[in-house]
């Protein structure tokens, strides 16, 4: 009888952990008006977003052992990623660009490289990865490795600036008023061949 109470709790938990996570998902795009949603929603869905933030540790300490204990459970049942309003991880909208700078060329521009759908996924994935993370030393190792995969395709290739922003999309009436995407420009990162922190991902 004990060992089904505790397998019974245990469902119940990380349930409620999936129902906790799918909440902050939704809560976080209606708080900045990414859905049909009225704009008088978002500001008691950021309220919601913190207070959703807080029950499941997010406000602790990165070294704090709670929250290391739960990210671990969390990352191993695969709860972590993006639960939102319809799917497991639906991307925002973001996009990066390369500046390749040759010794004698100019100025190239380069997309990431895609060659799949499924790997387009997880450049959607990763990409959404990079503009939610508050961590600027992460966000800057993640657009390092994009780089990386660039440097291998261009060795000829002396420096590289990779510039991060979002996509903002109209609204119904706005695109029947012939209004369309606009750019939104977030970071920007330069890496050069001297740079010893990607030295292992030049050729």
């Amino acid at each position: 009888m004990r060992e089904k109470f505790v397998y019974f709790a245990w469902f119940i938990l990380h349930f409620l952990l999936i129902i906790a996570f799918s909440c902050r998902e939704t809560l976080w795009l209606v708080a900045r008006g990414l859905t049909i949603f009225p704009s008088s929603f978002n500001s008691f869905s950021q309220k919601a977003g913190t207070v959703v933030d807080a029950t499941l540790g997010q406000h602790l300490t990165a070294s704090n052992p709670a929250r290391q204990t739960l990210a671990t459970y969390l990352h191993i049942a695969g709860i972590e990623k993006g639960y939102g309003y319809f799917a497991p991880n639906v991307p925002a909208s973001y996009k990066i660009v390369f500046e390749l700078h040759y010794p004698d060329r100019p100025v190239e521009y380069q997309l990431p490289h895609i060659h799949s759908a499924a790997a387009g996924l997880r450049l959607a994935c990763l990409l959404d990865e990079i503009g939610r993370t508050r961590h600027d030393t992460l966000r800057e190792y993640l657009v390092k490795m994009l780089a990386g995969s660039i440097w291998r395709d261009h060795p000829d290739v002396t420096a590289i600036r990779a510039v991060f922003g979002s996509i903002s999309l109209p609204s119904i009436d706005e695109f029947d008023q012939g209004k369309r995407e606009s750019y939104e420009f977030l970071y920007a990162y330069d890496f050069s061949r001297t740079d010893k922190a990607i030295e292992w991902e030049t050729p």
